[in-house]
């Protein structure tokens, strides 16, 4: 590494915004990167790091034979089957932390560390809880709820002190961008159920419940804000929200994916899609075969991520909750990148489609 070169260990390098990160810092002059995931990412990285993050004597050695890091992206995220009931549990909170400790402590052995971004999101104002004042803004007070990031940010604010570097914390907002079975892709179980659809012959109905407003934030905008982050003192020790700037109503996005996959808008029709999309496998099978795609099931593309379109698109819900979080902090720091979440989900369904993971 030469004088002034910075070597970003991206941890989660598969997953949403590991991925987009890994691609970005990958194109960025004096920048080099080390990703960690369990899969060898798509996006170039000079060295790959394959290792259990639950094992600390693993996550050690693994250290011992890399380049040196000094900037950490901590994208990894230890998900229970059941989503919501993992969000309120102790035992993922300690696994998480576990994970985060074994990271930080790995790479302090080996090298001098300068920054770590980490991850939080809408939970830390308790939008998975109920009704969050809207927009939900970083200088509130933290919650007294339990969820993992209150020890992991407790745990980055005490061994930064101690150890001389400087840490961030990013609030993204439903996140856009492309993994494989990933907990909680949006776009992938959006494109599953259209491509699914238009097979059996259907017009695209909205399988949700009422209508609400909301956000997101694209997966690039994410990467481009860990790059602020990590290169501007004033963010050590911060937190921003970072959305793409809009707000959305799914229901209104409903024309446009239609309008992509070459489908009619058909009337609302309640599905709770982690029930019944697993009954349409042997469909998505067909469409495989049919279009020459990557030999992947249902499954390996969307997980756990049917949960995830059930709660983003108000199944079961008469009147969900508003949520939305406030970009102004970030902006004012200096970061002013914005993105258009319409044009965002189809340029992800584009890219999936280019991929070969989606028919065209």
């Amino acid at each position: 590494m030469t004088v002034g070169e910075r070597r970003i260990l991206i941890v989660g390098a598969t997953g949403l915004v590991g991925a987009a990160a890994t691609e970005h810092f990958s194109f960025l002059p004096g920048w080099d990167v080390v990703a960690l995931s369990r899969r060898p990412p798509l996006a170039q990285a000079s060295y790959h790091i394959a290792v259990d993050l639950t094992d600390r004597d693993a996550c050690l050695n693994a250290f011992k034979g890399a380049p040196r890091i000094t900037h950490i992206l901590y994208a990894a995220l230890y998900e229970e089957e059941d989503l919501e009931t993992g969000w309120r549990s102790t035992s993922q909170a300690g696994i998480n932390l576990q994970m985060l400790q074994n990271v930080v402590e790995s790479v302090e052995a080996t090298s001098e560390l300068s920054h770590v971004t980490i991850l939080q999101g809408g939970k830390a104002y308790g939008s998975h809880l109920g009704r969050v004042p809207v927009p939900a803004k970083e200088r509130w007070p933290r919650m007294s709820h339990h969820i993992f990031y209150w020890q992991q940010e407790d745990y980055l604010r005490a061994r930064s002190a101690e150890a001389g570097w400087a840490f961030s914390v990013l609030r993204p907002q439903l996140i856009l961008g492309d993994a494989l079975r990933s907990p909680m892709n949006i776009v992938a179980a959006l494109g599953v159920y259209a491509s699914v659809m238009r097979e059996m012959g259907r017009p695209l109905t909205f399988p949700g419940g009422g209508a609400y407003v909301t956000a997101c934030a694209d997966s690039r905008l994410i990467a481009g804000a860990a790059e602020f982050c990590a290169t501007r003192p004033e963010a050590a020790g911060e937190t921003f929200n970072v959305v793409n700037g809009d707000a959305v109503v799914w229901r209104d996005l409903w024309p446009s994916i239609a309008a992509h996959f070459n489908m009619p808008v058909g009337d609302d029709e309640p599905m709770k899609l982690s029930e019944q999309m697993p009954l349409f496998s042997d469909w998505w099978d067909r469409i495989v075969a049919a279009h020459s795609l990557k030999i992947l099931s249902m499954n390996e593309i969307v997980g756990a991520s049917w949960q995830t379109a059930d709660l983003t698109l108000g199944y079961g819900r008469e009147r969900p909750f508003d949520r939305l979080m406030s970009p102004i902090k970030l902006r004012k720091a200096g970061f002013s990148d914005c993105t258009d979440t319409e044009d965002a989900i189809l340029h992800w369904l584009k890219r999936m489609q280019t991929a070969r993971i989606l028919p065209p």
